[in-house]
């Protein structure tokens, strides 16, 4: 295996990120959507996160590298997200899966900039959309447009997955430094590289609340 441990990580956060999207997904399909229109399309959602999961896990056996292995370190922190930001109805699954998701995917499109392009093209598709943003778009817009009161509800809710996000990120790296160096590589001691980075994930950010209507 010739890539660095932090490549290793990046693919094997994600591998594990698109299986746990997939496992939710299809749970929210099953428990929480409201017409069976609505669970058919989240359960082609859940389908396409597993076509990603297995690209990655394809990957990473090219490299030399056992899935499993490359996925543990990443369970504890990415179950304990997913634990504390269980939705409680069907419109916070859909926040989760736009903004909650959203966040974590954009830090590791960031980390995966500077790579061997081979690697930052896999990356690229596996955080392809999907349709996913346009789906929760359209439901949540409708929803807020007709009960307007759920715009704060909603509003804490997102500050929250994202709050969750940042605090397991934290552990994330501070149990995989190596992967947090990936990041720091793209940017080494740059300070104003690094505030446009967070301007960049603020302004990502910022424009899916807009997109949603909260």
């Amino acid at each position: 295996m010739t890539e660095s441990p932090g490549v290793v990580d990046l693919l094997g956060v994600l591998a594990y990120a698109e299986l746990s999207a997939f496992l939710r997904l299809a749970e929210d399909a099953a428990h929480l959507a409201p017409t069976l229109t609505d669970r058919a399309v989240l359960g082609e959602l859940a389908v396409a996160e597993y076509a990603h999961f297995e690209l990655l896990r394809d990957r990473l056996l090219s490299l030399g590298a056992d899935p499993d292995k490359a996925m543990s370190p990443f369970v504890e922190a990415l179950d304990e997200w997913h634990l504390k930001t269980t939705p409680g109805d069907w419109l916070e699954a859909l926040v989760k899966a736009y903004v909650g998701t959203g966040i974590a995917l954009d830090f590791y499109r960031e980390a995966a900039r500077h790579l061997d392009p081979a690697i930052a093209d896999l990356v690229d598709e596996v955080l392809m959309d999907e349709g996913r943003s346009a789906f929760a778009v359209e439901r949540v817009r409708a929803a807020v447009e007709a009960d307007p009161t759920l715009t704060g509800r909603l509003a804490l809710w997102a500050r929250r997955l994202v709050g969750e996000a940042l605090s397991q990120g934290q552990r994330v790296a501070a149990v995989r430094p190596e992967l947090a160096q990936l990041l720091v590589e793209a940017v080494p001691d740059d300070q104003a590289e690094i505030s446009r980075l967070f301007a960049r994930l603020t302004e990502e950010h910022g424009k899916r609340m807009a997109a949603l209507g909260i």
